[in-house]
């Protein structure tokens, strides 16, 4: 059973379509990269799927069942824009999260954050833009979840802190769960994605696994991307 299955997916705005006839299985223990221009309907797909948005017509089935409390259970989400308030310290937050989420391991968060030589006791809003996005993401891959979605988790931050972020995600995960990585910055990413989706004007445009793709194209996933989708 596909860890996530869209069917007939389509969504609106009065007459702005923003996604049509979105038919897609995400299997378990995959990172996927979920690619396309800004526009596609990444962020929309990715809301929908994490019962954020409702669709037009269509279904949409987490392990099996519809969008709902179980499926938010079992979903862990970056949002493209900051969602936590930079006016608590990283432990409040910490603490915030243990009693939201059952799933939520807080001695993983406290060991990553041990990485970063962060006091907990430190207030975000202290922080670098940086080191607020690697605050952000533990938080995410801290939870025992079977998948992850991060919208854009590496973009406006620097390459260093992009590597971080890359490697947490690689050595967080739970088992056996997947990752969903929507970005524009594709080629820094590439390198840890087993599958991609490419999205185009609100419809799956190509699908594959990674290395297949690059092998049978010649060419990078960012080369492909560039190619598909040039002006």
């Amino acid at each position: 059973m596909a860890l996530v299955k869209c069917d007939g997916v389509c969504k609106s705005y009065g007459k702005n379509s923003i996604l049509k006839d979105i038919n897609l299985e995400i299997p378990k223990g995959k990172i996927i990269g979920l690619l396309g221009p800004n526009g596609s309907g990444k962020t929309t797909l990715i809301k929908i799927i994490n019962g954020l948005l409702e669709t037009n017509s269509g279904t949409v089935l987490v392990n099996g069942e519809k969008i709902g409390i179980n499926s938010k259970k079992v979903i862990s989400y970056l949002p493209e824009r900051p969602y936590v308030n930079f006016n608590m310290s990283v432990k409040e937050l910490i603490n915030y999260f243990s009693d939201f989420y059952d799933n939520f391991d807080s001695d993983v968060a406290y060991k990553l954050l041990e990485k970063l030589n962060l006091n907990p006791n430190d207030k975000l809003n202290t922080m670098s833009k940086g080191m607020k996005e690697k605050v952000q993401l533990i938080l995410v891959m801290s939870r025992k979840a079977d998948l992850y979605i991060l919208d854009e988790p590496i973009g406006g931050v620097d390459p260093a802190t992009r590597d971080y972020i890359l490697d947490t995600i690689l050595t967080n995960f739970n088992d056996g769960a997947s990752v969903i990585i929507s970005t524009h910055l594709i080629n820094d990413i590439e390198k840890i994605l087993d599958e991609v989706i490419f999205i185009k004007d609100g419809s799956i445009y190509l699908t594959g696994d990674a290395d297949e793709l690059r092998t049978s194209r010649g060419m990078s996933i960012d080369e492909i991307f560039r190619e598909e989708f040039k002006c």
